[in-house]
């Protein structure tokens, strides 16, 4: 398919799983896309793997001031965007007793502190009529014992996605997020698990296996593509049934 033939695309975190699976997706269907990430050797392999359509720009989202020199950069090379999806973010697995303010701090800062700043800095460049998708999560939907930290800052990223729809509607700018279940990607390996582990967390999934990232890559293209033009405001559960349905 030819829907991004064009246009501009920033993935933040887009060295890997998620975010690299979209990058992928995106150029296949004719985008130029900047992914960033926070090592130049990673960024530097994202790149190589992408090809010429893709630049990788080093850049940590808590960092405003490296936002804005990514900004500058964007602004240089392709002068718009025309999709931004808000990837970054890290994961948080601590009982709720044992968080320290350290860890509350750069889970904020990842998680919402950066796709905060990323969109606000983001925004000049963005044309009527773009699409934003925000990286959130299934735990949003269903409350998790060791995942509270975690998943209040993806509630909040949410919530982000539902003001700004509203905020930016009167430009023609969508603002989406995606929640995505458990998929094996470098944050939560498949591989690093036990058996024992692996089918505990399928057991719950209707669809009896992990996601994959390209699966996670199709969603968000169709989201910031033309065919979604009347989707605003929406969260998009991608989980294999882990929210809605019990398996059998």
């Amino acid at each position: 398919m030819t829907r991004f033939i064009d246009q501009t695309a920033l993935i933040t975190g887009g060295t890997s799983g998620m975010g690299l699976g979209t990058a992928h997706r995106l150029i296949a269907e004719g985008a130029h896309v900047i992914v960033t990430g926070r090592t130049r050797q990673r960024v530097d392999q994202a790149a190589a793997l992408l090809g010429p359509r893709a630049l990788g720009v080093v850049a940590d989202t808590t960092d405003l001031d490296a936002l804005n020199a990514l900004m500058d950069t964007i602004k240089a090379r392709y002068g718009k965007l025309n999709v931004v999806f808000a990837n970054a973010g890290v994961g948080t697995f601590t009982p709720f007793a044992d968080i320290t303010e350290p860890d509350f701090d750069h889970a904020v800062d990842v998680n919402f502190k950066g796709v905060f700043f990323t969109l606000q800095k983001a925004l000049p460049l963005i044309v009527d009529g773009g699409s934003i998708v925000i990286n959130a999560s299934w735990t949003l939907h269903r409350g998790n014992g060791i995942l509270t930290l975690y998943s209040a800052t993806k509630a909040a990223a949410h919530n982000l996605a539902r003001t700004l729809a509203a905020e930016l509607a009167p430009r023609g700018v969508r603002v989406n997020s995606i929640s995505p279940g458990y998929i094996d990607t470098p944050m939560y390996p498949v591989a690093a698990l036990s058996e024992t582990e692996a089918a505990a967390i399928t057991s719950r999934v209707v669809a009896d296996r992990f996601g994959r990232p390209e699966e996670i890559a199709a969603a968000v293209a169709f989201l910031a593509s033309a065919e979604a033009s009347y989707i605003n405001g929406q969260d998009l559960v991608i989980d294999g049934g882990l929210v809605n349905a019990i398996p059998a």
